[in-house]
């Protein structure tokens, strides 16, 4: 039995949904959902957790193909690089959106006092 397959039995048999064990584990529902999917693994602090329902560590990660968890880690991690290049690209770009706009206040208001003064 995969890893998924037993996380999905363990949890069921504790009458849990995605969103009560997520929160017993500090992790979202999403976050369930992906481990139950197998498009991610926890990490060893979850682990350990999951390990109190009454799975042992043992039981819990036997039969898990290291090579998959160490390629979805990295696949993980580049999508994390990714979120986090675009946030900072999206921080900057509002820096400078808000520079140009006082920049643009700035120049309406020398023009309406430009106006007043010398007009």
């Amino acid at each position: 039995m995969n890893f998924n397959e037993k996380l999905i039995e363990l949890r069921k048999s504790k009458g849990l949904s995605q969103d009560e064990l997520g929160n017993a584990l500090g992790v979202s529902r999403q976050t369930i959902s992906k481990w139950e999917l197998a498009q991610s693994y926890p990490d060893f602090q979850r682990l350990v957790l999951l390990s109190d329902f009454g799975l042992s560590l043992d039981a819990l990660v036997k039969d898990i193909d290291v090579q998959d968890v160490r390629n979805k880690n990295l696949s993980e991690k580049q999508l994390s690089s990714i979120y986090e290049d675009v946030s900072s690209a999206k921080s900057t770009i509002n820096k400078v959106i808000n520079i140009l706009c006082v920049i643009g206040l700035v120049g309406l208001v020398l023009a309406i006092l430009a106006g007043i003064f010398w007009g």
